[in-house]
């Protein structure tokens, strides 16, 4: 995976979220998501939180071999067990409940994903990184599963606050190739599914039909598991 493509995917997708962010209303941030027990404000503070990993991550001494992608890290194994993601709500409740305001959150937001990217842009090709769950992986692919978190957590707040998805071009172009591999394109054409259509699908945004479920295992697509 290239990582300077990563890296330019993060920054366009994170600062579109925050561009839609800017603005929302005291209400609106009280809005229920699909995300339970989250509300707009915890929402974007899990994506803050989940983002805020990478300056200690960069700070640590390198690890010198990959091992583990980043489709294999959305593997079903204790980092999506109950008890994980009960800590991982907690987490996300606190760090919106430090906030004084929407604004604030807004603003801790755009400092630590723009933190992130600037640190990630002074990375050399091929660095490796060791994830708080032990996985040693490419920069550049677990970069890929923050892309991941922006965007289809963007969709989320999108749909909580009733407007138009804000996901961009590049990070729905990362997201299709973690979730079809290279020959997502042709996947796509044989399903007829647009690919916003198919991005909802696939991480469980819109409920699949069983002749949808028929397709997509006759072309042997396997969704990740996401918490």
């Amino acid at each position: 995976m290239d990582q300077k493509r990563v890296v330019e995917a993060f920054r366009l997708e994170a600062s579109q979220l925050a561009r839609a962010m800017t603005g929302v209303s005291a209400d609106e941030w009280r809005l229920p998501t699909r995300c339970a027990p989250w509300k707009v404000s915890d929402l974007l503070a899990h994506v803050r939180v989940v983002i805020a990993w990478l300056p200690d991550m960069l700070a640590a001494p390198a690890t010198t071999h990959a091992q583990v992608s980043a489709a294999e890290y959305y593997r079903p194994d204790d980092r999506f067990t109950p008890d994980t993601n009960a800590a991982r709500i907690a987490l996300a409740q606190d760090h919106a409940a430090e906030q004084l305001s929407g604004a604030a959150l807004v603003d801790d937001f755009n400092a630590t994903w723009q933190q992130v990217d600037l640190l990630c842009r002074a990375e050399p090709e091929g660095r490796v990184v060791r994830t708080r769950h032990g996985d040693a992986m490419l920069l550049s692919e677990f970069l890929v599963t923050r892309v991941v978190e922006v965007a289809v957590h963007g969709l989320d707040l999108a749909d909580a606050l009733g407007r138009e998805p804000w996901l961009t071009s590049q990070a729905a172009d990362l997201v299709q190739g973690l979730l079809l591999g290279p020959d997502g394109t042709a996947a796509l054409e044989k399903l007829s599914w647009g690919r916003l259509y198919f991005l909802r699908k696939a991480t469980g945004r819109e409920p699949i039909t069983r002749d949808e479920a028929l397709d997509v295992n006759r072309l042997g697509i396997r969704w990740l598991t996401l918490g």
